[in-house]
């Protein structure tokens, strides 16, 4: 399939400074920032460090507020309804922690969720007598209707909560979000997004998709400072809602108290990076949110192009960004499958970071192995035709 030719793909390339012995195309682990959110950043710690007391105790409360606005309004969700937390992980525990379970509730989450969600809410279940139940999707995703039913058939009448990714991690597919809400509110039932790679990826409307929780980061695609996320709060849960380390549970200057005193004043911090937010939603404003999500789809649709070649086995989703945006997951066999321990990467990844400078994740899924390719705005074509040359000479090699 022949690379879409209308983009200069080395336009924006600058405004980051990736090593440059290096080829990132892992975005969706960790999202490198910008110059420009590392210098707002770099202004903000000076302040702080130039007046700890004005900065954290008179300034930090009115910056927080504009930040939280800036990100409310890109989500187009109220800015009493989100509050900053360091990562979608740290969401997810505060959610598990204040949803009540009692003994024989279930709690469904779908077979392409990420692990560290599953073994949360395992835990919870284990602590309440709650159980986790699967709900496996099609195959290869081709309609809407065809996964949100497959979700709703292992819905029963004990089902509490639904857990589901908005962008799954591994699998790299969007799912239709809006309808598993809007289908689970008939139902009484609870869900609850894992939305980290969501955010500027995808058009993230908080006021459609209406869900009761919604966990993100904003570090990954958005590609504000490491350790920044946010929790969205449907207003019916916010009551007494506990994070997960106590701390005043106030404003330290006597303002009109908020739910969001339990998040925004944890002990001393560094705001730093939840200030800078603003700055990287502005950074990609004047780009384009439209050109951003063309520009990185069509790099990712011509990956998977490419990379199919090496494989008789089905795509997750059919080709269409209904299914995947900025990056794409595809079948691929590296070989020299060692029993190797958890955690630890295949050794065709490690082959392509530590001789090549190609940092690509290689994963077993559900018993078989796929390669993810995230695409951004400093990454090109050229390195994907270098990483498919790669790959073959893997192939012969092994």
């Amino acid at each position: 399939m022949p690379i879409h030719s209308d983009f200069d793909w080395n336009e924006f390339s600058h405004y980051w400074q990736i090593q440059k012995d290096s080829t990132y195309l892992n975005h969706g682990s960790f999202g490198p920032s910008p110059l420009v959110v590392q210098e707002k950043r770099k202004e903000l710690l000076a302040e702080l460090e130039a007046q700890p007391m004005e900065f954290l105790i008179r300034t930090t409360p009115l910056l927080m507020a504009e930040a939280t606005q800036a990100l409310a309004a890109f989500l187009n969700c109220e800015r009493d309804n989100i509050a900053f937390v360091p990562n979608a992980t740290e969401g997810m525990n505060i959610v598990a922690k204040n949803v009540e379970l009692i003994a024989g509730d279930e709690v469904l989450i779908t077979d392409h969720e990420y692990g560290s969600v599953l073994r949360i809410w395992k835990n919870k279940c284990r602590q309440t007598g709650a159980v986790t139940t699967l709900a496996r999707l099609p195959k290869t995703l081709d309609t809407t209707e065809e996964v949100v039913e497959a979700i709703f058939a292992a819905v029963t009448e004990k089902t509490k909560v639904i857990v589901v990714s908005h962008i799954t991690s591994a699998t790299a597919v969007i799912l239709p979000v809006k309808e598993i809400c809007d289908r689970a509110k008939k139902q009484k039932i609870i869900v609850v997004i894992d939305g980290p790679h969501a955010p500027l990826h995808v058009d993230v409307n908080l006021r459609s998709i209406d869900p009761d929780f919604y966990c993100a980061s904003t570090h990954k695609w958005l590609s504000a400072p490491m350790g920044t996320g946010f929790l969205y709060v449907r207003s019916r849960h916010k009551q007494g809602l506990q994070p997960n380390a106590l701390s005043w549970g106030r404003s330290l200057q006597g303002d009109t108290p908020s739910w969001t005193d339990e998040f925004h004043w944890p002990g001393t911090f560094d705001p730093s990076g939840y200030l800078s937010i603003p700055t990287a939603i502005n950074f990609f404003k004047k780009i384009g949110l439209k050109r951003f999500r063309e520009q990185t789809h069509a790099l990712a649709r011509y990956a998977r192009s490419r990379l199919l070649e090496f494989t008789t086995r089905e795509p997750l989703s059919i080709d269409s960004d209904q299914w995947y945006g900025s990056m794409i997951t595809v079948p691929f066999d590296p070989g020299l499958a060692p029993d190797l321990r958890p955690g630890e990467p295949h050794p065709l990844q490690k082959w392509l970071a530590t001789e090549h400078g190609f940092e690509v994740p290689v994963f077993d899924w559900h018993g078989e192995w796929y390669l993810r390719v995230s695409c951004h705005l400093y990454n090109s074509p050229e390195q994907i035709d270098r990483l498919i040359d790669l790959l073959r000479a893997w192939t012969q090699k092994i």
